[in-house]
């Protein structure tokens, strides 16, 4: 798909990532990721074992937090590193891909999460952070251009997921689970473009913007032609392609 080659830069390497944060401070105390390479169709070719590292907070991580995603004061003070070598090791496990990847998460939130770290870590390392920044690609509002829930919002990534017939890993908000939910989903997309093009055509007169297959087939009206049902679905796909 034209639209996700350019979402991705047209890499081939891929770090699907979930960060969680603080309660209040919104400060990083997990990150889980796999990195991936793709095949010429964009298609997952291979990856690497996942990785969970948990990091060291300023501030305390909130009760709400730890009873969503299990993380504990305790196991930040067993298992937790500081933000500069939290990166560091999320640096050496991508490896030497790292400046040609693109790094997806599920919604911008993870990336408001990496920005707070930043400005709480005055050693934060500035190379790895800007390279994160700049080569990010949040595939929620990806996903948002094509699929909707009934009321044209957003779906969550669960939701997601099920639209496509994916098993969940569980429970969902644990880090290394969100990350290969996120993973599977995007390979859903790239290998169910039926499920895609279905959606997309229910959810069109949801948009704000008319998106390329209206625009066709409200310029062919206009020119006084009529459009058939087969026209607007050649239209739709495409638009996928």
């Amino acid at each position: 798909m034209k639209e996700l080659e350019k979402a991705i830069k047209r890499n081939n390497h891929l770090v699907f990532m979930d960060f969680e944060g603080t309660q209040y401070s919104a400060e990083m105390i997990a990150i889980a990721a796999i990195s991936v390479v793709l095949d010429k169709k964009g298609r997952i070719k291979s990856k690497k074992p996942p990785i969970t590292i948990y990091v060291k907070a300023k501030n305390k991580i909130g009760s709400f937090v730890t009873d969503l995603t299990g993380i504990t004061e305790e196991t930040l003070i067993k298992k937790g590193v500081s933000f500069l070598e939290a990166m560091n090791m999320f640096k050496k496990y991508v490896g030497h891909s790292f400046n040609k990847s693109t790094f997806i998460t599920y919604n911008n939130h993870d990336m408001r999460i990496l920005s707070q770290s930043i400005a709480y870590n005055l050693d934060y390392p500035k190379e790895i952070c800007s390279k994160i920044q700049k080569n990010y690609l949040d595939f929620a509002a990806f996903l948002d251009n094509y699929i909707r829930d009934t009321n044209g919002n957003q779906l969550s990534l669960v939701h997601a997921c099920e639209l496509f017939g994916l098993p969940l890993a569980v429970p969902a908000h644990d880090p290394a689970n969100d990350t290969i939910n996120l993973m599977n989903l995007y390979e859903a997309f790239i290998s169910h473009p039926e499920i895609v093009a279905h959606e997309y055509k229910k959810n069109l007169s949801k948009f704000k913007h008319l998106p390329n297959p209206i625009k066709k087939v409200v310029n062919k009206l206009n020119e006084g032609q009529d459009v058939s049902v087969n026209d607007f679905d050649n239209y739709i796909k495409e638009d996928l392609e």
